[in-house]
């Protein structure tokens, strides 16, 4: 079994009015819900026994798997409604449904990606890192920096100057994270972190002695649906 995580915990505000009343997984694009089409992707990518965690209007989630019978896959609800954990937090909760010998998948369920996960998983076993970052070469204003083997080197704010360095490495690449891992359960037992947590600052830790990778995602298609506008965009590009 190939286990993957689904992010859909988040408060959605980016979203807003659209998240008033639902939770961001739960915003439709195209008559498909970001849900859907996440544990679709995911699905289709050969994993099939999934952790989705809820927090924002957790119960229409859990109604809304109901609904549709868990689109036939095994699916398991980690609930942050008391708390939300943050992306550390979240894997940190769901470690006991993670956790074993194989790497597992995590994919925010705002991404909208047409990334081959088997190719994906195959860089993430062959460069053997402790997690793998998919990374795409596009404009934003915090970057992660990798050397020339892909391996982390730190973090960089264009836009304030802020810069977090893990290894000393001149002209490190910038890329910007695309929302979508390959993480290996062995970080478990690296993680002194508890309650609730993001996992990039993590990473940066752990890079100065722990292999975290970079995976060049050249696919055609990748898009953030975390604000109104993109969802509209997102409807015109799939219809």
């Amino acid at each position: 079994m190939m286990k993957a995580m689904i992010f859909a915990a988040g408060l959605g505000t980016r979203l807003y009015p659209l998240t008033a009343d639902r939770p961001k997984a739960l915003v439709e694009v195209a008559g498909k819900t970001l849900l859907q089409r996440a544990i679709e992707k995911v699905s289709d990518g050969g994993f099939n026994q999934l952790v989705i965690n809820i927090h924002h209007y957790g119960e229409q989630i859990i109604r809304f798997l109901e609904a549709n019978n868990n689109f036939g896959l095994s699916i398991t609800i980690s609930d942050e409604r008391d708390q939300l954990l943050d992306t550390g937090g979240g894997i940190m909760k769901a470690a006991p449904w993670l956790d074993g010998d194989e790497p597992f998948l995590v994919y925010n369920v705002d991404v909208l990606s047409n990334i081959d996960l088997q190719l994906f998983r195959k860089y993430h076993e062959e460069r053997g890192g402790l997690a793998t970052l998919a990374v795409r070469d596009r404009k934003t204003s915090r970057y992660l920096a990798f050397d020339e083997s892909m391996q982390l080197t730190g973090w960089r704010n264009v836009s304030t100057g802020e810069e977090i360095i893990s290894r000393n490495i001149p002209n490190s690449r910038l890329f910007a994270f695309s929302g979508i891992q390959l993480i290996d359960p062995a970080i478990f037992s690296l993680i002194a972190e508890r309650g609730s947590f993001p996992l990039i600052p993590l990473y940066l830790k752990l890079a100065g002695n722990h292999p975290i990778m970079g995976y060049n995602d050249q696919s055609s298609l990748w898009m953030d649906l975390g604000k109104p506008d993109q969802i509209i965009a997102a409807e015109k590009l799939i219809w």
